[in-house]
């Protein structure tokens, strides 16, 4: 395992071409709630090891608040709970009050809070552009002065997406990527023993599943950034990394043959009912469910999902998405990065406080989400991983052999941009558009 993370930390400083600038969205969701401000008990088997970084004090009780998207559902949940429970009881002069909302929810609502000046003390936000505008427009609290502390358990390697004119403003949590689940028990019914490893007999073992009335793929269309786990990873492996973030960054034109192929491939697939019909009404949520279940072969989403497959997990694969041009891609260019992370409020009255407690956090939400499989760490484990998750493992060896990445489509980009992207992102799924008027609308709406 120690050589798994000794290659991972090399990997990931690949990935600062998608820094310039998302799942990812990077992260699963959940029904629309509020989480209890009460602390909830720690139901880990382990906590931390002790580490001499110096202890968040006040003289006087300190109250803080906190969004995040960790709702009862998400695959997050467990971590971010027993990460706040093990904190509060190590700084019992911290009043810490948080609560969760769904994902696509968040993204509105933080945007708000940031426009009227009213972001909570710390605040779960995506690296890349997403933090960016916030950073530009002077809500954020730069995190160097407390980070000095941590540097040697949170490596600046994984610091690309949330570092701007040199300056760091969010913590890191984990680092995930886009990838392909399969349940090999529906694969075999239709004479594959193997997770595809070409697009032309991934092609062939849809159209075999879909003889033997199995639906190959199920994803949500209520939530677009789940179609982007589809679309961005098709495109990606048609017209390259660096080309697709040099589009994302408005870099080169939407509008070429690699894209509109992409997209057209997308809506062939669609049409030739590799995807569940019903999926355009369901949530994540749902179709994460059914994928469980067992009505769908493929489930193609981020890694945190390991968590949610662990029960499931002796007959599930996991696979990245094959090559469709190999002229232009190749295996090992993933759609993902080190985003998920925990930001302070520069109008927080105890932002220094706040900083310090961000690093703790977002330390404890990777110890636990490690363990529970929700991607890979950003912090340096310095604690027992002999027992991680089974799908965990196969991530870190699709990741060891990673050549690049390129941040969530909607994460790179500006919050502007992003909704314009998503929006005909959306229409793709709805068959509203084809792929040359998608092209050509991006290039048109997107702003320099």
């Amino acid at each position: 395992m120690k050589k798994v993370i000794a290659l991972l930390m090399a990997m990931m400083m690949l990935v600062s071409l998608a820094a310039c600038a998302k799942k990812d969205d990077s992260t699963s969701t959940g029904s629309n709630e509020t989480a209890s401000t009460e602390t909830p008990t720690a139901t880990a088997t382990e906590t931390p090891a002790a580490t001499e970084t110096p202890a968040v004090t006040q003289s006087e009780s300190t109250d803080l608040t906190m969004w995040c998207i960790a709702v009862e559902s998400d695959s997050n949940r467990h971590a971010y709970e027993t990460a706040i429970a093990d904190f509060q009881a190590a700084h019992p002069e911290i009043n810490l009050k948080w609560e969760a909302t769904q994902n696509q929810d968040y993204k509105t609502k933080i945007k708000a809070a940031a426009a009227a000046n009213e972001l909570p003390d710390i605040f779960f936000t995506w690296g890349g552009g997403f933090l960016r505008e916030f950073v530009d427009a002077g809500r954020v609290y730069s995190l160097d002065d407390a980070y000095a502390a941590y540097a040697s358990e949170l490596p600046d390697k994984v610091l690309v997406n949330h570092k701007y004119d040199g300056k760091l403003y969010a913590a890191p949590t984990n680092y995930n990527v886009v990838a392909m689940f399969a349940n090999m028990e529906l694969l075999k019914q239709a004479g594959f023993d193997k997770v595809p490893g070409t697009y032309e007999e991934l092609l062939a073992c849809c159209d075999a599943l879909v003889k033997k009335g199995i639906i190959p793929f199920g994803c949500s269309g209520k939530e677009t950034w789940c179609v982007t786990e589809y679309l961005e990873s098709m495109i990606e492996k048609s017209v390259g990394a660096s080309a697709l973030t040099d589009m994302y960054l408005g870099k080169t034109p939407w509008n070429n043959e690699g894209v509109i192929n992409a997209v057209t491939n997308f809506q062939d697939m669609i049409n030739k009912k590799y995807f569940d019909p019903e999926g355009i009404a369901l949530s994540n949520d749902e179709v994460k469910a059914n994928f469980i279940a067992g009505k769908y072969a493929f489930y193609i989403n981020g890694t945190w999902n390991c968590a949610s497959f662990v029960d499931i997990a002796d007959k599930i694969q996991v696979a990245e998405f094959p090559v469709i041009d190999s002229s232009k891609s190749q295996l090992g260019e993933l759609i993902g990065g080190p985003s998920d992370s925990l930001a302070v409020s520069a109008n927080s009255k105890n932002a220094d406080v706040a900083a310090k407690a961000a690093l703790e956090l977002a330390k404890g939400v990777c110890h636990y989400g490690y363990l529970d499989g929700n991607g890979l760490p950003a912090w340096t484990p310095d604690y027992d991983t002999s027992k991680l998750n089974p799908l965990t493992l196969s991530v870190a060896e699709i990741m060891n052999n990673s050549k690049q990445s390129v941040l969530f489509g909607d994460g790179i980009q500006s919050a502007d941009n992003a909704n314009i992207y998503l929006d005909y992102v959306n229409q793709i799924y709805a068959s509203a558009i084809d792929g040359k008027a998608f092209a050509e609308g991006l290039d048109k709406d997107l702003k320099k």
